[in-house]
């Protein structure tokens, strides 16, 4: 059974229909990297996962349990299991970097304070950033934002890690940080990793698994040398940076592509 299972999945907003049957499997410990083209749906799926969106009809199911209808209260101890690192970091300008690492081991453990200050210290540790402590976001470059996005989301110790365009926006030496820092969390972490993209340089480096989403389905998926040799020709415009991109987005933006 796969950890992550999404089975005929619909999903609209309005007239927009994102999902009209999406069928995925994820596999602990895999790093599973999602492509699509803009208002395909790619982040949304992400969102379903953990509770920020609902679903029209169809299954999802995390280690067994089907989570497509659990209520908020119940749906904490799943969020205690997976991590996200928002698009653009999403930290809390007005908290000190410390204060937005630690923010989600307040929400959900009860640890004393030299236990959160060590998981605090070893999660910046990792991201290479210990010394940000007190700063500000607002003292960090776009990267080192990122950075501390990852930090708050490995301090839980999540088994699941989902990345939302973890690249876009930063300069090549930032995107190879990014990357290095995906491949090595997973390796130290042993964590399962999803991750949303559009950079398909980044896609080849990271991923055990590509799927591709294309107007409501799964319409590829398999290992980074299987999806370089697809022929679909949908596939391989998004591949070579041919695809066109979807007239109707509108409503889709506003809860992410």
């Amino acid at each position: 059974m796969a950890l992550i299972e999404f089975r005929n999945v619909k999903k609209a907003f309005g007239p927009k229909v994102v999902y009209e049957d999406l069928n995925l499997d994820i596999e602990a410990g895999e790093a599973l990297t999602i492509i699509g083209g803009s208002g395909m749906g790619k982040s949304v799926m992400l969102k379903l996962l953990i509770g920020l969106l609902r679903t029209d009809g169809g299954t999802i199911r995390f280690a067994g349990q089907e989570i497509q209808s659990t209520n908020e209260r119940d749906y904490a101890p799943i969020r205690r299991r997976i991590a996200m690192l928002f698009q653009g970091a999403a930290l809390f300008d007005s908290m000190s970097v410390r204060d937005n690492v630690s923010y989600g081991l307040r929400e959900h453990f009860r640890l004393k304070p030299s236990e959160l200050a060590e998981r605090v210290h070893k999660a910046l540790e990792d991201v290479g950033l210990e010394d940000t402590v007190d700063m500000m976001p607002s003292d960090l470059s776009q990267g080192m934002r990122k950075r501390v996005g990852l930090a708050r989301a490995l301090a839980i110790r999540p088994e699941v890690l989902l990345y939302d365009e973890p690249t876009t926006g930063l300069d090549p030496v930032s995107t190879e940080r990014i990357n290095a820092l995906i491949l090595e969390t997973k390796r130290l972490y042993n964590v399962t990793s999803i991750v949303v993209t559009h950079d398909m340089s980044s896609a080849f480096q990271i991923s055990d698994r590509i799927a591709m989403v294309h107007k409501g389905f799964i319409i590829a998926s398999g290992t980074v040398d299987e999806i370089k040799r697809v022929t679909d020709p949908r596939v391989r415009d998004f591949i070579d940076g041919h695809a066109p991109e979807d007239d109707d987005v509108a409503t889709l933006l506003r809860y992410g592509g």
